[in-house]
């Protein structure tokens, strides 16, 4: 008889447990809103204060950029030395501390590359895989801790290596610094070229499981790209990148892809009502300030809405 009583508390315990992980579970948002603001590449004199932030919503910084290159008059690589070329009298680690402390919901992180540095292109251009990594390791450590970072971002958008060279450098790169606790998050900024998927693929082949996002420049298509065409370049890259969380995205001065005044927000809709919308994010805050971050205002407030 007590036998039989301890099976069914045991059961009926077992079965509210099972439940309650079930609600859990089915609580959790199929998708995080995530918000990413580039910052700081164009020297426009933005602020982290400047940019409105939805508390509801998680939200990166990515400071533009972090560059292997030195800082002279013409700058030349450094195989993995990297040099902080962003803004830093307006985003300094006091700054980075600051909204930090002040917002919860923010991380704040440094992208690398970019496309140009001086008057010429930042080319990824490592003199040997363990040499680059050593070094960038070493650095970035310093430039992470000193401003109080949180991730980092790929964007080099010009290659002086092949496509297994960069996956080795920058795959072996994340996976020390997420091994050391030196970052939490890591992304990565492609877009549509030959030369850079090539090189991006390869890095998602061999390491896709050590990337978080992946920030795709959807603006860099079409200035005249349509909902129904954003769709498709959405779900092609998400096949590309299979498995990873695509954010989708639009560029300030409206130069290229879907705009938010041409349907960028339905687009985010349909795409949140398929359970596909991973997160916003926007290049960038240098030149949104002069239209008062009107669209990253709607951007956070599309994510934050209950679905």
């Amino acid at each position: 008889m007590e036998s039989s009583k301890l099976f069914i508390v045991t059961l009926l315990i077992t079965q509210a447990l099972f439940i309650s992980h079930t609600q859990i579970h089915a609580a959790a948002p199929a998708n995080p809103n995530l918000f990413t603001e580039y910052i700081g590449a164009e020297f426009k004199n933005v602020k982290f204060t400047d940019v409105p932030i939805n508390p509801n919503v998680e939200f990166h910084f990515l400071l533009s950029f972090a560059i292997d290159y030195d800082t002279s008059a013409s700058p030349s690589p450094t195989n993995g030395k990297f040099n902080v070329f962003w803004d830093s009298a307006n985003l300094s680690p006091a700054h980075v501390a600051s909204i930090k402390s002040t917002h919860r919901n923010v991380k704040v992180g440094l992208s690398l590359g970019g496309d140009t540095v001086g008057k010429g292109f930042a080319f990824f251009k490592p003199t040997s895989v363990d040499s680059w990594v050593s070094n960038a390791v070493s650095s970035l450590t310093g430039i992470i801790k000193e401003n109080h970072l949180d991730g980092i971002d790929i964007d080099y958008e010009h290659f002086k290596s092949d496509p297994n060279t960069f996956a080795e450098c920058i795959g072996r790169l994340i996976t020390t610094l997420r091994n050391n606790k030196v970052i939490s998050f890591a992304s990565i900024a492609p877009f549509d070229d030959d030369q850079v998927q090539s090189h991006y693929l390869a890095l998602w082949r061999k390491f896709g499981h050590q990337i978080d996002y992946v920030n795709f420049q959807f603006y860099a298509y079409d200035k005249g790209t349509t909902v129904p065409q954003f769709i498709n370049f959405f779900n092609t890259q998400s096949s590309n990148y299979n498995g990873g969380k695509v954010l989708v995205s639009f560029i300030s001065d409206g130069s290229g892809g879907l705009s938010p005044q041409n349907g960028f927000f339905t687009a985010c809709s349909r795409l949140r009502s398929q359970q596909k919308l991973h997160g916003i994010f926007v290049w960038s805050a240098d030149d949104s300030k002069a239209n008062g971050f009107r669209f990253e205002k709607q951007s956070q407030e599309l994510l934050a809405a209950p679905h």
